[in-house]
């Protein structure tokens, strides 16, 4: 789905609420697009490729706006669901839409502590969210699809049993606390704004054990992972960590080979992970 598509969706529901755009700001165009419904603080965050391992978007954009929620009213750094448009999910076209409160970002990047203290602060308030539903079901349930249908974005079939081989020989090593994690806690998604250090897209949020998302920020390219985990007290190893870090990479892989068959600047990165994962 084109991203002017995704835009139209998203000021069509905005428009019903009342909130109409006259000058739409695309900020992102990944797996999602997220445009800003100008000259309304409204942000709208449309599921275009995340479709293709997440057949019903609305699932995970109804946890993302949940778990947002509940964190904001806690008092927690995370960008809230929209209080002018309805948050969501809604559905229009066939694409799964939510609304977020605008929040004037700025170009600032965070160092290893920053976020080190940003992740420590969300999981004190992660920690008061009951979980809702299986272990790890985000990334596992997407690895699954793939391994079903990886065909479709260029995996050999090779590399699809090695895929089905590697699950099934993780699984039993993913065992630990089950907890609510932020999913995909990894730098790009904490936002420098005029109030401070803001966590975002909690769209992968699930149950798991708090290795999860350290992986996520243990993996990152962005900064020195390993350094952030460093500042925080009391975090694991990376061979303790290697269940979880080696879940990230394969998850990693094979979003990338999603993305790349319809960017195809992503198509030598792509074809990196899936050899570097599957040969």
């Amino acid at each position: 789905m084109s991203a002017p598509a995704a835009v139209a969706a998203a000021r069509a529901v905005a428009a019903e609420a009342g909130v109409h755009c006259t000058d739409p700001r695309l900020l992102s165009d990944g797996v999602n697009v997220v445009v800003h419904l100008a000259p309304a603080p409204v942000v709208a965050r449309v599921a275009t490729l995340t479709t293709e391992l997440r057949p019903d978007a609305t699932v995970p954009f109804g946890r993302e706006v949940a778990l947002a929620g509940a964190l904001a009213a806690a008092g927690a750094a995370v960008v809230p669901p929209s209080t002018l448009v309805p948050p969501g999910p809604h559905v229009r076209g066939g694409l799964a839409v939510s609304f977020w409160e605008h929040a004037d970002v700025r170009p600032e990047r965070p160092c290893p502590a920053e976020v080190a203290r940003a992740l420590t602060e969300l999981n004190e308030h992660l920690s008061h969210v009951a979980p809702s539903g299986e272990p790890l079901d985000r990334p596992l349930q997407d690895l699954a699809a793939f391994a079903d249908a990886g065909g479709r974005w260029g995996a050999s079939g090779e590399q699809l049993a090695r895929l089905h081989e590697r699950l099934g020989a993780l699984r039993p090593r993913l065992a630990g606390e089950g907890r609510t994690l932020h999913g995909d806690a990894h730098p790009g998604n904490l936002l420098a704004t005029r109030t401070g250090w803001l966590w975002t897209d909690l769209e992968d949020t699930c149950p798991g054990p708090p290795e999860w998302d350290l992986a996520c920020l243990r993996l990152t390219s962005r900064l020195d992972g390993r350094a952030a985990l460093d500042a925080m007290r009391g975090a694991p190893s990376d061979a303790e960590l290697a269940p979880w870090l080696e879940l990230r990479r394969m998850h990693a892989a094979v979003w990338t080979a999603v993305l790349a068959t319809h960017r195809p600047t992503h198509r030598a990165a792509a074809a990196e992970r899936m050899a570097a994962e599957f040969g």
